[in-house]
Parts: C-alpha cells; structure tokens; sequence
C-alpha cells in the first residue's frame, strides 16, 4: 500500500498564535475605550466615599451643636459660633468631647491623594494636630445660617470657583459639598460656579448651597474667611 505524503498547511500553532494575537489586540482596543468611563466610575466610587465621610463629620458636629443648644454650652457649638480658627481645633473639641476618636479624624479627613495624619496631643484639653493633606474642609457656620449654608466640602472645591485640575482629593474629575441640614451630594466639574446654573443665584444656592454668612442671593467667588482648612 502506498501512502500519500499530506499537503502541508499551517501549523496549529501557528493559528493559534495568530488567534491570540488577533484577540489581545481587540482586548487593548475595548479597554482602551472603556477606560474614560471605568476611570470616571472610580472616581465617582472615591466622591461618594468622601462624601460619606463628610456625612459622618456633619452628624458628629450637629450631634455637639445640638447638646450645646440643650445644655447651654458655648463650648459645644458650631464651628462659627464659638470662633473656631482652624479645622485641627474644630476636630480636637469633637474629638475632646467624645462625639468622634482620633482615628475617626483621620479616616474621614483622608481621600486618593489627600493622605491626612492625626495625632493627639497629651493635656487637658486635648488637642489634635493635622499633617499631610486634607480631604475635607469646614465653613464657620452658625446656628443662625439657614440650612442650605455649605458645612464642609472636599478640599479641591472653591465656592463659586472653576475646579483646578492640581487640586486634592480630586482635582477638576467633581466635588463633594455637604449643607448645615445635612444633605450632600458629588457634583461634577461643570456644576461648581453658578454661571452653570444660568446665572440664578436662587438656583444655585438651593442646589449647591449658600456659602457661611453670606446673604440670600449673594453668591462671592472664593470661601474668604469663611473657612476651617486643613494641611495643605
């Protein structure tokens, strides 16, 4: 019996190789046009993450300003109320009377790329000292501003102010604002200046909110001295 020698053709392997080529190269193109909105999903998860944080800071601080008012406490206030000069003494007096830990500070003071160290200092009363950078920041507002006054926001947010890309926790990619009546919400680069709003002031205090002793309809570029910053 004669045998025939086959025809020779492609290996297997050489079409296997070819496949895998072919399948690497359209995995690269998927992920090179899913990555703008994967990227802008894990910045959205890092904002409602900070913003959570901020809710947690708020409800420590309505917590003390609600014992002061009970108790008639001057001690326990607002941070507007009894002068607070900086975000290190507003943190140490909750941290002082018990409404947060130090370590809780520190958790909701840190965001990507605002890494904020707290340690408290020895000494009746306690003190805190903040270094690093701060993810949050808290205006001095007082029980007499209406609910819609900004409490905190993230630190890269200047009121009615365009968001700098080089700013932390998350440059120009959003912002996080929390109001006195304790709603929050994350806001896109677009949304941080009322000229987004149409120019209405009314709009744009109700959705982003009223800066700290700042008047209805007045809406100032800049926090002035309305704010407790942290460590830059």
């Amino acid at each position: 019996m004669i045998s025939h020698p086959r025809e020779s053709g492609p290996s297997c392997s050489a079409i296997t190789l070819t496949q895998l080529l072919v399948a690497l190269a359209i995995l690269a193109v998927v992920a090179f046009l899913a990555w703008p909105t994967l990227n802008n999903a894990l910045h959205k998860r890092e904002m409602t993450r900070t913003m959570n944080h901020a809710r947690e800071l708020y409800l420590a601080s309505f917590h003390m300003a609600t014992d002061g008012a009970a108790k008639s406490d001057p001690n326990l206030a607002w941070p507007g109320d009894y002068g607070a000069t900086s975000l290190a003494e507003y943190c140490g007096r909750l941290v002082q009377h018990d409404y947060l830990k130090a370590e809780d500070v520190q958790k909701i003071l840190t965001a990507p790329g605002a890494t904020c160290a707290v340690t408290s200092s020895a000494g009746s009363p306690a003190s805190l000292t903040l270094t690093g950078k701060s993810a949050l920041k808290v205006y001095k507002v007082k029980s007499g501003d209406p609910s819609t006054a900004i409490f905190a926001a993230s630190s890269n947010y200047v009121y009615n102010t365009p968001l700098n890309p080089g700013s932390v926790p998350f440059g120009d990619k959003g912002f996080v604002v929390i109001r006195k009546r304790g709603d929050a919400g994350v806001y896109g680069r677009n949304q941080a200046t009322v000229s987004h709003w149409g120019n209405d002031a009314a709009e744009f205090q109700s959705k982003i909110g009223r800066l700290a002793g700042a008047a209805e309809g007045a809406v100032p570029s800049g926090d002035g001295v309305m704010v407790l910053a942290g460590p830059e």
